[in-house]
């Protein structure tokens, strides 16, 4: 079994706290159909866990086969940088089957971001700086494709669907209890 190399800290993007029973974190693209999928069901494990779930995103655009992914990637990067990161992570999601520029402007719009401020991101390679560091640690994690989780720093493969993430939550839940 894989462990996640690069440890969970506040330079995350992070759901709850990190003193959690469970920290799980997610690797994703939000273009990938699984993800988009998965996008769904850790909402609703938020709500079902509440404050003993504790969820962390890092980016894992695969840019060969989601040309949106990282445009999408910046984007949120982009709200991050003004506070406002989950809005436009969960946004993303929503918008999935229409990523491109007009729903990244029409979000800038909903979050009362600067539009000419996001097309200076999509164009700076400080903006891929945060990207590339979590890609980097997922490959280091044993990340090879969307979505991957770790649940307490421990990769979680699913025998045949993202469902099975509840059970691994109960488990981990029972083993910091």
């Amino acid at each position: 079994m894989s462990g996640l190399t690069v440890p969970v800290s506040t330079a995350d993007h992070v759901q709850g706290s990190l003193d959690a029973p469970v920290v799980l974190v997610e690797y994703a693209d939000y273009q990938c159909p699984y993800c988009g999928e998965a996008f769904s069901l850790v909402k609703r494990l938020q709500q079902r866990f509440g404050e003993g779930l504790c969820l962390v995103f890092r980016n894992f655009p695969l840019v060969q086969a989601h040309p949106q992914a990282l445009p999408a990637a910046i984007t949120a990067e982009y709200a991050a940088d003004h506070g406002r990161f989950w809005e436009a992570h969960d946004a993303l999601f929503r918008s999935q089957q229409q990523l491109g520029e007009v729903v990244y402007r029409e979000l800038m719009r909903e979050l009362g971001l600067p539009e000419d401020g996001l097309a200076a991101a999509m164009d700076d390679s400080n903006s891929l700086l945060r990207i590339q560091r979590d890609i980097e640690s997922g490959m280091r994690s044993g990340v090879t494709g969307t979505p991957s989780f770790f649940i307490n720093g421990e990769l979680f493969q699913p025998r045949q669907s993202f469902e099975e993430l509840y059970d691994a939550i109960v488990q981990a839940t029972a083993k910091r209890n």
